[in-house]
């Protein structure tokens, strides 16, 4: 017996043992992973260097602000719009960089975004560097970026999608009706258009007047911008794009939306010429990410005194757990929190880049910004690309209100909806369902039974008093009466410069003119930012993972749909986010990104 019972507790010991050592090996090797990351060979900046920018993902307001792929141990940063903007800046005061070289193909990215770059890139030549672009293809957005360059060179094969911008929406209804799915849909504001694909097969008038009228706007200032870059008239532009002129290489020459036929070989030796080497000299290519690495990533410790800059960028979500990018407003009213007991942070900007989402969620987010006002800390929105709906619900009540011309805004309205699955069950699937209550209401608001006329009256009237609600915290914040606010609600959306005339936003400009009104606000002659929230690093977050085993599944089953869907991602994620965020919605019925 007794040696039974050593064969036993060897057994196990050997077992514990084998799994501590098991354990220490996974550490050894996932340490191991995170020092080949990091063990990336710093960039030695020479003379005579180029800038190179790719535009590769899509361009984040904060750096790593967006999912990265769980199984790419070498993923580099993904530098956000304020980072990229600091490098050129930097490039353009540093003597070892001679110039940029544009080498993209595509940009994704809103049209606020491209137009920061852009302007970026034509201060860049105001120190008499050059800028030279290169491409087999060109995008429509990536042209438009390419045309603030000094030279545009296109493959021989090449062609330049310049065409004129479009608004395309997916409408469902037909599909819901073939499956027997009754969508019980409630809103407020006649331009509301969220709910449109569930219940119609074509766009509304209103939706019509409204997407024509900021699709105008957006194409206007386009024209205008790539007119001056070019020195070509608004009238030969646009009959360029009606002729799609940009279709053949040959035909972009000669309408001159190029300078220059060439393949990337010629291109290299242009830049060679531009530097005053020679064919056979080493062209310097530094990688925008690798130069923000070297020479513009540092912490500024200079003054006590600190602007915090909150970057609330993607859909309004309730809780705390989302994608990196979702504003959930549990994590959200955290920071605001830490903010405002930070005695150091002295104002606030916030940085807005959201069609909008939840409004319980919004409603969260903007008590805590109100708090923070009210500990006598200033706050000033900066708009990106979109602030709409929810995203401007958040935006409404701060001191200042900044957008890009060509910022979406507006969009003050709010919907619900539910799905009723009754008929589809029954005559699909042969399920029915049945039940005992013991009040009137007590199996209301589920699917599987419809609504009676006075429960859908209870919904529209929930709709209809949290919109008279939005109303009434804009026009506070706005300095405007209810009905005034309702004249220009309705859940209309609005271009930034139109805004600015019905008195939505309080001036045009950038993430610079919000921070030196903060600072105006506040006092301050001298300061430093803060940012928010904290975005980690490729393999920081790769190590988070084995970290938090809870949802290690559902960042990869994302991560997989991401990889899969592609462009077509941010319209299944629009209709996850729907489905996530409980009750009444405040947001954009579609994403605008412009390739």
């Amino acid at each position: 017996m007794n040696q039974f019972l050593k064969f036993i507790f060897a057994s196990c010991l050997g077992t514990f043992l084998a799994l501590v050592l098991l354990f220490f090996f996974s550490i050894w090797t996932l340490t191991g992973f995170a020092s080949k990351a990091m063990e990336k060979e710093k960039t030695t900046i020479k003379a005579n260097s180029v800038l190179e920018l790719k535009f590769e993902q899509p361009i984040p307001e904060k750096t790593n602000n967006i999912p990265l792929d769980p199984f790419n141990f070498d993923q580099e940063n993904t530098l956000g719009l304020t980072d990229m903007v600091k490098t050129i800046r930097q490039a353009k005061e540093d003597p070892d960089i001679k110039g940029i070289y544009i080498n993209a193909m595509a940009l994704t990215a809103g049209r606020a975004t491209s137009n920061t770059l852009r302007e970026a890139l034509l201060d860049f030549k105001t120190s008499g560097k050059f800028v030279v672009s290169y491409a087999s293809v060109y995008t429509q957005n990536a042209y438009y970026i390419a045309s603030a360059a000094d030279e545009i060179l296109i493959n021989p094969i090449g062609a330049v999608d310049f065409r004129g911008l479009s608004s395309m929406i997916l409408f469902y209804k037909g599909m819901l009706d073939k499956l027997d799915v009754q969508m019980r849909i409630f809103y407020a504001g006649k331009f509301k258009s969220a709910t449109e694909p569930l219940r119609l097969d074509k766009m509304s008038d209103e939706n019509r007047l409204q997407v024509r009228e900021y699709l105008t706007a957006l194409y206007d200032d386009m024209v205008a911008d790539i007119s001056t870059s070019r020195k070509m008239s608004p009238a030969d532009l646009r009959r360029a794009a009606d002729n799609y002129a940009g279709r053949s290489a040959k035909n972009a020459l000669s309408s001159r939306l190029v300078d220059r036929i060439a393949y990337e070989d010629e291109a290299l030796d242009l830049l060679r010429s531009r530097i005053g080497l020679d064919k056979k000299d080493k062209l310097n290519r530094i990688q925008v990410e690798d130069y923000y690495d070297a020479r513009v990533k540092k912490i500024d410790l200079s003054s006590k005194d600190k602007i915090a800059v909150l970057y609330a960028e993607g859909t309004i979500m309730d809780g705390e757990k989302g994608d990196p990018g979702d504003i959930l407003d549990g994590k959200y009213v955290k920071m605001l929190r830490k903010i405002r007991q930070d005695n150091t942070v002295k104002a606030i900007v916030l940085r807005i880049n959201s069609p909008g989402g939840s409004v319980l969620a919004s409603e969260n987010i903007l008590r805590e910004i109100n708090l923070c006002k009210a500990a006598g800390k200033p706050i000033v929105v900066s708009m990106g690309d979109v602030a709409a709906s929810g995203g401007y619900y958040i935006a409404c009540q701060a001191d200042s209100i900044f957008a890009e011309p060509n910022t979406i805004t507006g969009s003050i309205g709010v919907f619900g909806v539910v799905p009723i699955l009754q008929k589809t069950m029954k005559e699909n699937l042969g399920i029915t369902m049945d039940t005992v209550r013991t009040g009137r209401f007590s199996a209301f608001g589920t699917p599987f039974f419809d609504f009676s006329p006075e429960e859908s009256s209870m919904i529209q009237e929930r709709v209809e008093w949290i919109y008279q609600d939005f109303l009434e915290k804009v026009a506070k914040g706005r300095n405007m009466t209810t009905e005034q606010v309702d004249a220009i609600a309705q859940g209309r959306v609005w271009a930034g410069e139109k805004a600015l005339e019905i008195g939505l936003v309080d001036g045009m400009g950038g993430l610079d003119r919000a921070l030196a009104s903060a600072a105006k606000l506040a006092g301050l002659e001298k300061y430093r930012t803060t940012e928010f929230p904290r975005t980690k690093t490729g393999i920081e977050q790769l190590v988070e993972r084995f970290d938090r085993s809870s949802n290690r599944d559902d960042e990869i089953r994302a991560w997989l749909v991401r990889s899969e869907l592609g462009e077509m991602y941010p319209v299944y994620k629009m209709l996850r986010d729907a489905r996530q965020n409980q009750g009444i919605q405040a947001r954009l019925p579609y994403e605008l990104i412009f390739n």
